[in-house]
């Protein structure tokens, strides 16, 4: 990565929770790539509700969302062109776009797998004149992975380190970790250890009208159920052996219901849900890696500031944001979807099958040209 003049792209990201759409511009020109400017781009409450209604649909009926793809797609282009107007740069000086899409459905584990992301790939290409890369999962599926998660690649590329075991930890709708070891000659080991924000997000949605628990202060209000909370962690998802994927098909308010909540305080159980994603996090920490050093976290739920704190208190080992080695916790997905444009513009793998449990590392994403 070492050039003259800037290597730019654009990294879109919109992930489970849907309050809004990442857009990241980013220079590969040099060593370590460098972010350049950020633009948060909020869902128009339509299409929003669209959807949210869209993960409803079976499978079968999949097919009739072209012009959900397409509304979705402009959604994405108006993103891409607000987040070039906070800069001296043009369409032409972006070698493309990388767009992860809205995902619809992640269903990894069925007899025929697929993930669907929606944002229709030439109508963002005409629409902005850029090149995209889509479609990142498919490759990996084919390859007999999960198709997820896809971000841990780039946690090795920008945060791995020779001196300190690190794990990164994402929480956007749902937690993933990234265990770094600082011996380069084991593997990397990835994988969605269960629900982040997702529950939490649907549980004060459903009794507050309110998108998320501000700062985890719905969650202070209440107290923990230890018996829900162990009945809880002892789900099936939770005993599985990486590599695994999960998304909101599986931790919704349907799985929620499966357990006996009537009787419990409805702020109890958003303290319950609270405690749920941070034990689940430092489980998988404790049993995949032992040795850690340091723990990062980036995603939406480093502004839970109540779980945040739950996470440091059931940990000896220090946790921090990704602020601390040079990148918000709020960009590093998007910068990553930047950065698995850049590998596929550069025929460069993307994925880690020790991760995705792919049979081998894949070239991930379509290329579409806006001309």
């Amino acid at each position: 990565m070492s050039t003259s003049s800037p290597e730019l792209y654009i990294g879109l990201m919109s992930g489970t929770s849907m309050d809004g759409i990442d857009a990241a511009l980013v220079d590969f020109s040099t060593t370590q790539p460098k972010l350049i400017s950020t633009y948060a781009h909020p869902w128009p409450k339509a299409i929003q509700q669209a959807l949210i209604k869209a993960r409803n649909l079976p499978d079968s009926e999949l097919s009739s969302l072209q012009e959900l793809d397409i509304q979705t797609a402009e959604i994405f282009a108006d993103a891409s062109l607000k987040l070039l107007k906070k800069t001296s740069y043009e369409t032409l000086d972006i070698t493309a776009i990388g767009n992860h899409g809205q995902t619809i459905r992640h269903r990894p584990d069925i007899e025929k797998p697929f993930s669907l992301q929606i944002g229709d790939a030439k109508t963002l290409a005409v629409a902005t004149g850029i090149d995209v890369i889509s479609d990142f999962r498919t490759a990996d599926i084919k390859a007999g992975g999960q198709g997820a998660p896809l971000v841990p690649a780039f946690h090795q590329a920008v945060f791995s380190n020779e001196k300190a075991n690190r794990v990164i930890v994402n929480i956007g709708g749902i937690a993933n970790i990234t265990v770094l070891p600082k011996d380069k000659s084991q593997s990397i080991i990835g994988f969605d250890c269960g629900p982040g924000n997702t529950l939490m997000d649907a549980w004060i949605t459903l009794h507050k009208q309110q998108a998320y628990d501000a700062e985890g202060n719905f969650a202070a209000s209440g107290k923990t159920n230890a018996k829900f909370l162990a009945h809880m962690l002892m789900d099936d998802y939770f005993q599985l052996v990486p590599p695994k994927s999960t998304g909101f098909e599986y931790f919704n308010l349907n799985w929620l219901n499966t357990y006996n909540i009537d009787e419990i305080d409805h702020a109890d159980v958003q303290s319950t849900l609270n405690n749920l994603t941070a034990t689940s996090i430092i489980r998988a920490i404790n049993q995949y890696a032992e040795s850690t050093d340091e723990i990062y976290i980036c995603g939406g739920g480093v502004h839970n500031k109540i779980l945040m704190q739950r996470l440091q208190a059931i940990t000896k080992c220090s946790i921090t944001t990704t602020e601390v080695l040079g990148i918000h916790p709020d960009w590093v997905e998007a910068m990553a979807f930047a950065w698995l444009a850049y590998q596929n513009i550069h025929q460069q793998t993307g994925n880690l099958p020790a991760v995705t449990g792919a049979r081998k590392p894949a070239i991930l994403g379509n290329l579409t040209h806006a001309a």
